[in-house]
């Protein structure tokens, strides 16, 4: 276990998107009016943040999750799902009786590449709670994926006012994303984040920059991860080669990871963010290794 710079376990705030995912492995995605029967399947609570918040949890760390949920049975079976790995959900949609977002997946066997359709977070447009600031003051870093857009803008600004460690998860370039930019510390992004005018990943690293994050990187899959920094850092981290069995929430688990050795470390070097980078990116490869989004954490 990982201890934060003043000795406690690293806390962790997650703020964003939940959903209940129904995950198939398939030999093919199946073509129109094609029925087929899946090698296994699992169902277990989803979403970039509810997975960041597990591998926090697992690594160590005491994790929140800030999101909407609701009193479904669906939904009732995700809060059961990341309490059972360690997660204190905060639900802010607690009173609602609709069905949580389902992401219904189909991962291929072959390739380990995945299929997913989901409404995301859609349903519900959530207002910060009261108490938000005491929320953020309880914890070493905050990480939020951009769903739920007003309540991470919230969260980002709260932060950064009180001296926090912000991470932003870029899955994907949204409309709300260009107001989070100043209160984020750190950005790891996909290849598929395309800010406006950005092609490639050293686009987007300039881009980030130029918007106030002092930290950015972008993973490609496989390939070596791209960072900079301050004052004209920057490298490239490896990633392992493993035999890919599912890439489901590997970015998620990336960004879990990654909060937790930056919370653990306290003010960042260059040094020290591409050793985070580093062992987060050796998590992820892990998640890779077997299907579903649980899996890789029992031994």
């Amino acid at each position: 276990m990982t201890e934060a710079v003043n000795g406690a376990r690293p806390r962790g705030l997650f703020v964003g998107l939940c959903t209940v995912d129904v995950i198939q492995l398939v030999d093919h995605v199946p073509g129109p009016d094609e029925k087929l029967t899946a090698r296994e399947q699992t169902v277990a609570a989803g979403g970039p943040a509810a997975n960041a918040a597990v591998a926090f949890a697992h690594l160590g760390g005491t994790a929140g999750l800030l999101t909407a949920i609701g009193s479904h049975p669906l939904g009732l079976a995700a809060t059961a799902d990341l309490d059972r790995f360690g997660v204190n959900v905060r639900d802010l949609a607690a009173d609602s009786a609709g069905p949580p977002a389902v992401s219904s997946i189909l991962v291929t066997a072959s390739s380990g590449e995945r299929a997913v359709a989901s409404t995301n977070a859609t349903a519900h447009r959530l207002t910060p709670p009261d108490d938000l600031e005491t929320l953020v003051a309880a914890c070493d870093i905050v990480e939020f994926d951009g769903h739920h857009g007003e309540l991470a803008s919230a969260a980002a600004r709260t932060a950064r006012a009180t001296g926090r460690t912000t991470l932003l998860d870029g899955g994907s370039w949204k409309d709300g994303t260009r107001d989070l930019l100043p209160s984020v510390d750190v950005a790891v992004c996909s290849a598929d984040f395309h800010p406006p005018g950005t092609g490639i990943p050293a686009d987007t690293l300039r881009f980030l920059r130029r918007h106030g994050v002092a930290w950015a990187a972008v993973s490609r899959g496989g390939e070596p991860i791209v960072w900079a920094g301050p004052d004209g850092a920057g490298g490239t981290v490896e990633v392992p080669s493993v035999r890919v069995v599912d890439t489901l929430g590997a970015g998620d688990f990336l960004h879990g990871a990654l909060a937790h050795h930056l919370a653990a470390q306290g003010k960042l070097t260059s040094d020290g963010f591409a050793a985070a980078l580093r062992g987060a990116a050796e998590v992820a490869a892990r998640a890779c290794a077997s299907f579903g989004t649980r899996a890789w954490m029992h031994p």
